[in-house]
């Protein structure tokens, strides 16, 4: 790609041009570019120069930076295991009555795993990724811009959303700086977003985040992954790798419109996962409902109870065109049964969101929470029909 370079003789004679095209024709130019240090050029130039660096997204950048957040994670694993070769003899009941109990072997390592977080309130609440938690992590310590070292408390996670809340453990912090929630279902693909994290360590190293650049490459995109549920995810080029999980998905506004979460690799293992353009991010609005609950109760009910089965209509159907999930069978007395839904009605949306199978349909229910209340559109009979769902628990 050819660059265009400006030089202070280019910049003198384009002033000279400017300055014979105005005024009237018969007044004589008062400067000439010989009036003009090269240096003042040279000094316009470069204030111009950094006035055009100083753009939307590295204002962003400065806003939010310091809000993000290195987590290592120290967890003890045992192991217990026998010699291989005594299944040959303690097999033997007459053998083990007079040798005893084959003997074990235990062995107990320490393991790290490191991950990215923002903090979302000025009393030090954090937000990452369940997977970067896991299920009892022995102690969290987060790192802060600059370097500052916090223990963290496990208030709450999610597993099947992937999300956790942390709160630090501060003697001598009163407020921390904190970043400002998007609205997620506003997101534009096509929009500049910047991936903000902790990429293989480098935040351990460099005390700051590591961020990156692209651009908003899809959104709505739902799937499922090792039992947990991504549903209406933010894709981005923007290059997300190993450690940047939790870290926040930022808009050229310096809101958060969602975490990173997960990536497409052709790496065979996570240590070595990194970026090929395809990253996906857990849109905020899904976010903040997982919130309010894990403050409030410190876990999210996922024993749910529906009580309808579903299927594709054109399974019964075949030349059938309808999209939807087609209600096959009610349980009586279930939270389907009392909502109103009946064998044969065909539900095209939920809470808003489109259905056009029952895939869609089975994704939203896995997703809903004990108690929650869901708005069901339905067609039956050729009229559209809505009807509220209260999750039930299961029994």
């Amino acid at each position: 790609m050819r660059r265009l370079h400006w030089s202070p003789w280019l910049i003198g004679g384009l002033l000279i041009i400017g300055l014979n095209c105005s005024g009237k024709g018969n007044e004589q130019p008062q400067h000439t570019a010989s009036d003009i240090p090269a240096d003042s050029l040279r000094r316009l130039l470069m204030e111009t120069l950094t006035a055009q660096r100083h753009n939307a997204l590295t204002r962003a950048v400065e806003l939010c930076s310091p809000a993000v957040v290195g987590i290592t994670v120290t967890d003890e694993r045992e192991v217990v295991y026998r010699d291989p070769f005594s299944s040959w003899f303690f097999d033997d009941p007459i053998f083990r009555f007079f040798f005893g109990e084959p003997r074990e072997y235990r062995h107990r390592y320490t393991i790290r795993n490191l991950g990215s977080g923002f903090i979302i309130s000025p009393d030090g609440y954090v937000v990452t990724n369940q997977h970067v938690i896991g299920q009892t992590p022995r102690r969290i310590t987060v790192t802060l811009v600059g370097g500052e070292h916090h223990e963290a408390e496990l208030i709450g996670s999610d597993y099947t959303s992937d999300i956790a809340l942390l709160k630090l453990r501060s003697n001598t912090r009163q407020s921390f700086p904190f970043v400002r929630l998007g609205n997620s279902d506003s997101v534009l693909v096509g929009e500049w977003v910047l991936a903000f994290g902790n990429p293989f360590g480098l935040f351990d190293i460099n005390a700051k985040p590591t961020v990156t650049v692209g651009v908003v490459s899809n959104t709505g995109v739902s799937f499922q992954q090792e039992g947990r549920i991504y549903r209406g995810m933010i894709q981005t080029d923007a290059a997300i790798s190993s450690g940047n999980s939790g870290g926040p998905l930022v808009n050229a506004l310096g809101e958060v419109i969602g975490v990173n979460a997960a990536i497409i690799s052709t790496a065979q293992s996570w240590q070595g996962a990194g970026s090929i353009g395809i990253g996906f991010a857990i849109p905020i609005n899904r976010v903040k409902r997982i919130l309010e609950r894990l403050r409030r109760d410190g876990y999210i009910d996922r024993a749910i109870d529906i009580g309808l089965r579903l299927s594709d209509p054109e399974r019964y159907e075949p030349a059938s065109r309808e999209r939807g999930a087609l209600v096959v069978s009610v349980r009586r007395g279930s939270p389907a049964d009392r909502a109103g839904l009946e064998p044969g009605d065909l539900i095209t949306a939920i809470d808003g969101i489109a259905v056009q199978g029952s895939r869609d349909a089975e994704l939203i229910f896995a997703d809903s929470i004990v108690g929650e209340r869901l708005r069901i559109q339905f067609l039956r009979g050729g009229r559209t029909l809505t009807t509220e769902l209260t999750v039930g628990k299961r029994p």
